[in-house]
């Protein structure tokens, strides 16, 4: 799987846009393309979340960004991580900017995610059968991540403008077409720098546009006056541009009441959702907007559609 280290490229050379006057094109060639498009019309390639049952509420479309947003603890990686792997299996190519974790603690859950299988469990280790199996089982994840995904090798707060500068030349010369960023916070210095936050996010969306790809920004939400209250767009931290501009926002919601309950004892149902995503915002397609119901998986640390649901496996973009 190639990783991209920020001492290898000169990513000086993507700081600038493209010459302005590539951009004004007489509108005859648009009307032209419009009269093509009728003539020998073309079904565009839909992209999905990893989840059937979503497969007509929402889609990642190109030329578009999505932001996720969650407090501290609530699975946003995983979650976007299951989602990135869903991505490879669809024949998407995607490349993970985490200004968090190390690529190898990256692959490490995203290995799980994709195995079902944990490197470090116990029996696992000790076992040598077991052993063999899971080792088998990564060194096929390692082989189908190879030209499926990319990672970003830069850890702590990095220039916001360096991060659109990755993301032009991943869209460029390895063909990316779907960035993830994790987080802004790491890209932004001070909560407060909404001048900052809104030139990155615009700038981010002017990617996806002209590169055709769909970015994907990973954010934080402001603390909930209760663990219980549910985000929605106006709970992310900063300015409102961030939320604004993009195309979909994505809240998670981590079913905390449901964990302390089963922790005490007590009868939940077993319908009731580990994890919502809250799709607050869709500007395309048929713009629907509602929660995502999720279970979550210890072993595979997968979210899965229904209570009763096993986990996935990768190997094509069918999904549950």
């Amino acid at each position: 799987m190639p990783v991209i280290a920020p001492d290898d490229i000169d990513f000086s050379v993507y700081l600038q846009v493209t010459d302005h006057q590539q951009k004004v094109k007489s509108a005859s060639l648009y009307v032209q393309a419009l009269l093509d498009r009728m003539a020998n019309p073309i079904r565009e390639k839909r992209v999905f979340m990893p989840w059937l049952k979503t497969r007509d509420l929402i889609q990642f479309r190109p030329g578009e960004v999505t932001v996720w947003g969650g407090p501290n603890g609530s699975g946003k990686s995983l979650v976007t991580g299951q989602v990135a792997l869903s991505l490879c299996a669809q024949d998407e190519k995607v490349c993970i900017a985490s200004f968090e974790m190390k690529p190898m603690k990256t692959l490490e859950r995203m290995g799980r995610q994709w195995t079902a299988m944990s490197l470090t469990d116990e029996f696992n280790l000790s076992n040598p059968e077991a052993r063999r199996i899971v080792i088998d089982e990564y060194e096929q994840f390692r082989d189908w991540t190879d030209t499926r995904m990319w990672l970003y090798d830069q850890q702590g707060t990095v220039q916001w403008k360096q991060v659109c500068a990755v993301a032009r030349y991943c869209a460029k010369e390895l063909g990316i077409t779907q960035f993830f960023v994790d987080n802004l916070g790491k890209c932004v210095s001070g909560e407060d720098d909404f001048n900052g936050q809104k030139a990155f996010v615009d700038e981010l969306c002017s990617i996806a546009r002209d590169h055709n790809m769909h970015i994907h920004l990973v954010h934080h939400i402001k603390k909930p006056a209760t663990e219980n209250a549910r985000p929605t767009k106006y709970d992310f931290k900063g300015t409102g541009a961030i939320t604004d501009q993009p195309d979909n926002v994505i809240a998670v919601w981590r079913n905390k009441d449901k964990e302390r309950k089963l922790q005490d004892g007590k009868t939940v149902p077993i319908t009731e959702p580990d994890t919502l995503l809250i799709v607050d915002k869709q500007r395309n397609g048929e713009g629907w907007e509602g929660n995502i119901a999720l279970y979550y998986d210890k072993v595979s640390q997968q979210f899965m559609p229904g209570h009763d649901s096993q986990p996935m496996r990768f190997f094509y973009g069918d999904g549950q």
